[in-house]
């Protein structure tokens, strides 16, 4: 028998985890209002933070899909589904997806139909979150204690520690962009795409921004990542028509 990424056992499992992981959250909500009962928090406080929490949930959702579109071309929708539904990051997981296809002699886009591919690019898109499950509960109070005691000392010098790590997250991403500007010496631009996709999507990012603060548009905070990766990425239709074949 052939390999199928959208097999439906596939859907079966993954669709069984994710039930799962809703039943979970469905029973941390029940325990939640009733918490809030015992504290004497209003009927009306609990609907609305229940409400505004639901919709605003649709922002990071709409980034998510996106992600889940991206790959399912390559690994089928299971794959995708369960990675950006229950523990990912669509900036990793499609970051780690790639490489593992470049890695196999795929380019991007390319149908996976080797199940031992594909369970490795399954490997490779899982293992990096999967430390962090690890690594959480026992490092993190460490670390953030020593962040706060940097903090409490010298609040400049915490604020800086902060923004360092946060910067050294950045540029992990960043090499991944400007990996192939190499390319330009030989000729071809196509290594530029990336670049151009993120200048766009980084350009979107901050007119949203500036937009919020100016005209005092909350909502539109919310939904600056999504807008500005749909841009992006629509903007990498005519850079790639522009730039990729000029070989």
């Amino acid at each position: 028998m052939s390999f199928n990424s959208n097999h439906p056992i596939l859907f079966i499992f993954v669709g069984a985890i994710i039930a799962l992981v809703l039943a979970q959250s469905f029973y941390f909500l029940i325990k939640a209002i009733k918490r809030a009962k015992e504290l004497g928090i209003k009927k009306e406080t609990i609907n609305k933070t229940i409400s505004s929490s639901a919709i605003f949930t649709v922002a990071p959702a709409v980034a998510i899909l996106i992600g889940v579109v991206a790959l399912s071309k390559s690994l089928g929708l299971a794959l995708p589904w369960l990675r950006l539904s229950v523990i990912g990051s669509i900036s990793y997981e499609t970051v780690a997806a790639g490489n593992a296809l470049e890695a196999a002699g795929l380019g991007a886009g390319s149908q996976v139909t080797d199940p031992s591919i594909f369970i490795t690019i399954a490997f490779v898109m899982t293992i990096g979150i999967a430390a962090g499950l690890i690594l959480v509960p026992f490092c993190t109070k460490k670390i953030q204690g020593g962040v706060n005691k940097i903090g409490m000392k010298d609040k400049k010098w915490g604020e800086i520690f902060n923004n360092a790590m946060f910067l050294g997250m950045i540029s992990a991403f960043l090499g991944y962009v400007f990996c192939d500007v190499g390319t330009v010496i030989k000729g071809d631009f196509s290594g530029l795409i990336p670049v151009c996709v993120m200048i766009v999507s980084a350009v979107v990012m901050a007119a949203c921004g500036l937009s919020s603060s100016k005209f005092k548009i909350k909502w539109l905070t919310d939904y600056a990542l999504p807008l500005s990766l749909v841009i992006g990425m629509a903007s990498a239709i005519p850079f790639t028509m522009l730039l990729g074949g000029a070989k």
